[in-house]
């Protein structure tokens, strides 16, 4: 063999510091991305926990028009179904009796005429685990004139919020 051939070889693959120095940059990416990731997925799962239990108040409105005060089964004429579906990010049974999926769960809805009337929606199953906390829950309440408010409970971090549901304010 000559030398040309020889050099030619020696030239053929990656260094040992070459791979290093990719799987280090690998190794930094995947540290900034992955907890970057969870928070996307928290910050999602609340505004999905919102749109789900938010979209609860129109039975909620419509039975307060129909003076039903109680929540069950509509199978008597004051009792009101808020037509709340299984969400596999929330906890919660059927106040109605429906038989719901397994690992899923519903928003728990109080009403009253003289009163605020509440939807809350309690985070579990396969909620983000930053959601599983005590306290993670959304709460749409309806004041006595109809206006609608949206609150994430002390349990939901700030970063996971937007304006439109903001964070409960801090007990002084």
């Amino acid at each position: 063999m000559n030398r040309r051939t020889l050099a030619r070889r020696a030239q053929a693959g990656f260094t040992l510091i070459e791979l290093m120095i990719v799987v280090a940059i690998i190794g930094i990416l995947a540290a900034i991305a992955i907890p970057q990731y969870q928070t996307y997925v928290a910050k999602s799962q609340v505004q999905r926990a919102v749109s789900e239990s938010g979209s609860i108040k129109t039975a909620v409105e419509a039975c307060l028009l129909d003076g039903k005060t109680a929540v069950g089964a509509a199978t008597t004429a004051t009792n009101c179904d808020p037509q709340a579906t299984g969400s596999n990010i929330l906890t919660g049974a059927s106040q109605t009796g429906a038989t719901l999926p397994a690992n899923t769960g519903v928003p728990f809805v109080t009403l009253s005429a003289t009163a605020a009337s509440t939807i809350v929606a309690t985070f579990g199953n396969s909620a983000a685990n930053a959601l599983k906390v005590a306290n993670s829950t959304i709460t749409w309440s309806r004041a006595t004139d109809g206006t609608w408010t949206c609150i994430a409970g002390t349990g939901v971090d700030a970063k996971y919020v937007t304006s439109a549901c903001p964070k409960a304010a801090a007990a002084t």
